[in-house]
Order: structure tokens, then C-alpha cells, then sequence
């Protein structure tokens, strides 16, 4: 049986959560919102549109999740992780539309001979054109395209404590990574337990490092989000305000965990994309913003809201990526729905304007 602290957290939380009366964090309001239409993909696809293969010996046999969607020399791309039972790795998957995906091939492997690497590798993000309103396109640095990844120590689903590292690759199909960048300090109680996902951006020279890290390996842990910096991709410096974006009070959306940050630039907005994980056990896609990396005001509407009983993300909607095409906004995401060992996590996407019938 495959040891899964994480999901057993979030599908446990489901499970004695039911009828919890579940409202919106309330933090300092900020003296004045924009207007939150441009970053809204109300209208669901409602299929999922990339499953675990099911076949026997593949990295994702089981179940893919994590979703980072960017377009690279006219085609759109997504990275995922898949899960066999041991750990994550990573694959790619193409499109020409951004419903209809067909797999390219895995592109990180675990290493047996890696400490680090030798049952998870999940890249989580790649340097991209980060506006609302782009196409994701890919940046290079030095020739090279840059990618984080994280990966924890031990065998199963998210096992020990998670570390982060970079990759850089000339082609996308070939990944040379470095050492761990960040691994968790101790001394930050917010951190100590582990880190998970690391969104790189890039602003007036500076690499910014979005990164949601654990608080404990006890069962009833948070998540929070905060920031490392680097002029140079190699020397990162935390932010000492960390962290960035806290989980809310029991009523909240995010009263457990607010995670997996996707960040986007909106004329003077950074908006951070992330889900929250509240104490009614579903997980649902939220978003926080500001005029400056450091400093977000939580958006109070839900993003991507879980579905009813029997729909694909009736447990948890979130790990959100978004990109722009064709004047229309797409957030995909990872969709649970089930109750495990028989649940089915997925990927599927949400978009700003209706899907024809």
C-alpha cells in the first residue's frame, strides 16, 4: 500500500469536514481591488483531458497531476507529473488547442544513484512570459530554458521532507538539474516540514522563487506560500517577511493550506493564482493580489470552485496554471473526485468564455 500522508490529510479532512459552514478569508482589505473580470474562467470543460495511462511499468500509471501549460515556437505544451506507486516524474504532453493533448514523452527520471532524486523528480514550472494576458512563452536564459522541480526523500506520495532544485535544458526533452537551491530551515517554523512547488518569474533583472512550503510532519500541518530571491539563479536570499500569503482562519477557503502558487502580471498586478484547502475538505483554485510581489490582498470570490457530487472535481479543484489564447483566459487544473483508494485525479481546465456544445 502506497503511503500518501498528503491526500490522506485532504481526503480525511473530506470525510469528517461535511456540513463545516465554510466562508472567505478575511484579511486587511486593500484600499482598492481591480476589477477581477480579466483573471475569471468561470466556464468549466467539464472532461477530463489527461488521465493516468493505466499501463503497466509507465511513470504515470496512476494518476497525473500538477499542471504547468506555456507555449514554446507556435505549439502549447504542458508539463504534469505522473505517479506509479513509487513517486513522481515528469512528463510532457502537446496541443494545438488547449482541449485535445497527446502525450510527448517523460522528460525528468528518477535517478536510483541521486539521494535526492531517486524516487521523485516533478518539474513544476518553466521561465515563461508571465501575463495575464499572454501566451506563455517560453524565456531563455543564456541559450537555455530554466525549470524548478521538487523532490522528497522518500518512497510514496509526497514522503519527508520536500526540497527544491532548478533544471535547464536547450530542447525541452533533455533536463541537466542542479543540487537542491532551497531546502527547508528549521529555524522558519512556517517551512520546517518541507517544501513543494516553486514558480520562477523574472522582473527587472531579479529571479523571483514562489514557493509553498509545510509547517510539520504532523497530521494537522498548514501550507503557506512565500518568496526566495536571486540576481543570478544561483545565490537565493528568502524574503525575511515570509510567508507571503498565510493560510486563513478556520472559515476560510484556505484555513489549512494555501499552496501551489501560479503567478501572472496585470499592467501594475502581480496576481499569485494558488488553491486553498479549507476545514470542509475540499480544495478549491483562489487568487491573491498586489502592486507588489510582497504585499497580497486575498480576492474574495473562488476562482474554481469543486463541482456537485459526481461531477470530476467533486473533492478538489485546484493547482491552477493559466494561459491566454484566441482573447479567451484558461486555467487548467488537477480535478479529484471519488473517495480513495478508488478516487481519480486528473487534469482538466476551466476557460473565460463558454465551450461550444
Amino acid at each position: 500500500m502506497v503511503d500518501h500522508q498528503r491526500r490522506n490529510l485532504l481526503t480525511g479532512m473530506l470525510a469528517t469536514g461535511a456540513g463545516l459552514s465554510v466562508r472567505r478569508a478575511v484579511g486587511k482589505p486593500a484600499a482598492r481591488l481591480p476589477n477581477i473580470g480579466p483573471f475569471r474562467t468561470p466556464y468549466k470543460l467539464e472532461q477530463r483531458i489527461l488521465t493516468g495511462s493505466g499501463v503497466p511499468g509507465s511513470f504515470d500509471r496512476l494518476l497525473v497531476d500538477c499542471p504547468f501549460v506555456f507555449e514554446n515556437e507556435g505549439h502549447y505544451f504542458m508539463t504534469y507529473i505522473g505517479f506509479d506507486g513509487i513517486g513522481y516524474q515528469t512528463g510532457l504532453a502537446e496541443s494545438d488547442d488547449l482541449e485535445h493533448w497527446r502525450r510527448v514523452g517523460q522528460i525528468l527520471h528518477r535517478d536510483p544513484k541521486n539521494p535526492v532524486t531517486r524516487y521523485n523528480i516533478a518539474m513544476m514550472s518553466i521561465l515563461r512570459d508571465d501575463g495575464l494576458h499572454s501566451r506563455g512563452s517560453l524565456i531563455k536564459v543564456d541559450g537555455r530554458y530554466v525549470a524548478t522541480w521538487f523532490a522528497c526523500p522518500h518512497s510514496g506520495y509526497e514522503q519527508g521532507p520536500g526540497v527544491i532544485g532548478l533544471a535547464f535544458s536547450k530542447d525541452l526533452l533533455h533536463w541537466e538539474i542542479t543540487e537542491p537551491i532551497l531546502t527547508p530551515d528549521p529555524s522558519l517554523p512556517w517551512e520546517a516540514g518541507g517544501l513543494y512547488k516553486a514558480y520562477l518569474v523574472r522582473d527587472n533583472g531579479l529571479y523571483y522563487l514562489f514557493y509553498n512550503a509545510k509547517s510539520n510532519h504532523l497530521r494537522d500541518w498548514h501550507e503557506q506560500i512565500g518568496i526566495a530571491t536571486s540576481p543570478d539563479l544561483k545565490t537565493w536570499t528568502r524574503y525575511p517577511g515570509n510567508p507571503i500569503l498565510r493560510h486563513g482562519g478556520p472559515t476560510a477557503w484556505d484555513a489549512r493550506f494555501a499552496s501551489d502558487p501560479c503567478v501572472v502580471r496585470w499592467g501594475p498586478w502581480w496576481g499569485v493564482y494558488y488553491y486553498g484547502f479549507a476545514n470542509d475538505g475540499h480544495a478549491r483554485d483562489l487568487l491573491a493580489l498586489g502592486t507588489d510581489p510582497y504585499h497580497l490582498t486575498k480576492v474574495p470570490q473562488v476562482m474554481v470552485n469543486v463541482g456537485p457530487p459526481g461531477s470530476i472535481d467533486e473533492d478538489f479543484a485546484h493547482k491552477p496554471s493559466v494561459i491566454y489564447a484566441d482573447d479567451t483566459l484558461y486555467q487548467f487544473y488537477c480535478c479529484v473526485s471519488g473517495k480513495w483508494p478508488h478516487d481519480d485525479r486528473a487534469i482538466t481546465v476551466a476557460r473565460s468564455r463558454p465551450w461550444k456544445s
